[in-house]
């Protein structure tokens, strides 16, 4: 099944955001930093969320912090993607392959360190997609 959810970008409020979320929607909250994630990660973002899931019933949604490294400048507007999630790689690769044309991608559709094909993109229209393909 592919799945398609909101992701919310913060510069540096993620923790306090998702665990405000958490105490409204209920459900599981999952939080990684980048120091968790990165064994040499610098001090001024190891703190910092890299990844966060907010899980009930009835929604999922994800959010992580900017880094000042990799990522461009937060600001709103720019703070919320969607994200594609499945198992099928072939089906999310052309979705991948087809929000990209005439847009930016900003990470190749790739094998990430936590085991799942990951990649993002701003499409034409400037709205920014996520998809991330499970090894099922």
């Amino acid at each position: 099944m592919t799945i398609i959810n909101v992701y919310l970008n913060f510069d540096g409020q993620t923790k306090e955001a998702m665990e405000f979320y958490h105490g409204i929607f209920g459900g599981e909250l999952s939080l990684q930093t980048f120091g968790e994630a990165y064994e040499n990660t610098s001090e001024s973002v190891k703190n910092r969320i890299i990844h966060a899931n907010l899980k009930n019933d009835t929604l999922t949604f994800m959010a992580s912090d900017t880094h000042p490294e990799f990522s461009p400048p937060h600001k709103v507007g720019n703070n919320v993607s969607l994200s594609i999630n499945g198992s099928d790689l072939e089906l999310l690769t052309e979705y991948f392959q087809k929000l990209a044309e005439g847009g930016e991608v900003t990470m190749p559709l790739e094998k990430q360190f936590w085991g799942d094909t990951f990649g993002s993109l701003t499409d034409k229209f400037g709205i920014h997609w996520m998809v991330n393909v499970t090894d099922a």
